[in-house]
């Protein structure tokens, strides 16, 4: 179902009509002069869904009815691999896809994804994406894409690794195993790494090939294995290592961007900001829902230690320099977020 939140500005254009006939100024009724559509692909029970439709009725209303939002989420309009296209073009104006939708545009997003961060808490990834660090990361994101990048990055929270092999309760359990992943230089050489085999399997496969035993293993969150009840898969183990932290980026048309006064540049930023910590809060909360839930279909959940973790980065980041390479990541953003994060 399309969610339209543009509903107080229809109703203000309805009154505009009335008004224009008895000879009412039309600036006086509070007429929308701009119309934003907010295109995302999850769907709407989704804690990023929630927390965007927020935001546009926060917007509507601060603005008075001069933006009308019209927010479409379950990829209505497009999913998020084809919305920085679509934004571009200016067929939405807005978009919010995962961070991990970015990287083969903007190299240095990529930042994110290498050993560096692995193990990582939250809270140390903040650190980092909150201050000047993510703003420069920020700002590339908005030269190399020609959109505006309105604030801080909602989360969907930590990736991990999960098995249909018990047995793999320790780092040295996972060489040799086959483990799905998405794509992507960091997520392959980081599970290399470590000795496992990763493998890039299509996600509409991913049941297919575990039930072939395929692969034994996926890198993926919580919630994904909740929502797609991967048990029945015969996912029997979760390796709770924090395998990196995923987000959502905010965009903004560039061209909508600009025509917009600054005043009203600056009420997207605040209602943008105003959504942020509540939305991590529950992303954080529905991670942890997932867990439960998970251990409850008999999923067994082993937790390396933060000194366990350390120690493994350690074996990991003597890759980074190579991945930085064939990625593309400024290296300069590496040292400076290596001495944020105490290294």
């Amino acid at each position: 179902m399309q969610v339209r939140t543009g509903i107080r500005a229809a109703l203000i254009k309805v009154t505009l009509s009335a008004a224009l006939l008895v000879g009412i100024p039309a600036g006086a009724m509070g007429q929308a002069e701009y119309r934003l559509r907010i295109s995302t692909e999850n769907t709407r029970a989704h804690v990023q869904t929630q927390a965007i439709e927020h935001f546009a009725l926060e917007l509507e209303r601060v603005t008075e009815g001069r933006i009308d939002v019209e927010f479409y989420h379950s990829a209505q309009l497009f999913r998020d691999r084809d919305v920085i296209a679509a934004l571009s073009s200016g067929k939405v104006e807005m978009a919010v896809p995962g961070m991990w939708q970015l990287d083969r545009y903007v190299p240095d997003v990529g930042l994110y994804m290498l050993p560096l961060f692995y193990g990582r808490t939250a809270e140390e990834n903040y650190h980092v994406r909150d201050g000047e660090i993510g703003a420069l990361v920020s700002q590339r994101i908005a030269r190399g894409l020609g959109v505006a990048v309105p604030g801080r990055w909602l989360d969907l929270g930590h990736a991990h690794l999960y098995f249909t092999n018990a047995d793999i309760q320790a780092h040295e359990d996972l060489a040799g195993a086959k483990i799905r992943i998405p794509g992507g230089i960091a997520n392959r050489k980081r599970l290399q790494a470590f000795g496992a085999d990763p493998v890039v399997v299509a996600w509409p496969d991913l049941s297919d090939a575990l039930s072939r035993n395929q692969i034994t293993g996926v890198l993926t969150t919580h919630e994904t294995i909740r929502s797609a009840k991967l048990w029945r898969n015969g996912v029997s183990t979760s390796f709770e290592d924090m395998e990196y932290f995923a987000q959502y980026v905010p965009m903004i048309n560039a061209r909508f961007w600009a025509n917009l006064p600054a005043p009203l540049q600056q009420q997207v930023r605040n209602s943008w900001d105003q959504i942020v910590d509540a939305q991590r809060y529950a992303a954080i909360k529905a991670q942890l829902s997932a867990r439960s839930a998970l251990i409850e279909q008999g999923i067994k959940v082993t937790s390396p230690s933060a000194d366990t973790l350390m120690r493994w980065r350690k074996v990991a980041r003597q890759e980074e320099p190579a991945m930085v390479r064939q990625m593309g990541v400024d290296p300069s953003l590496v040292t400076r977020a290596a001495a944020a994060l105490g290294e």
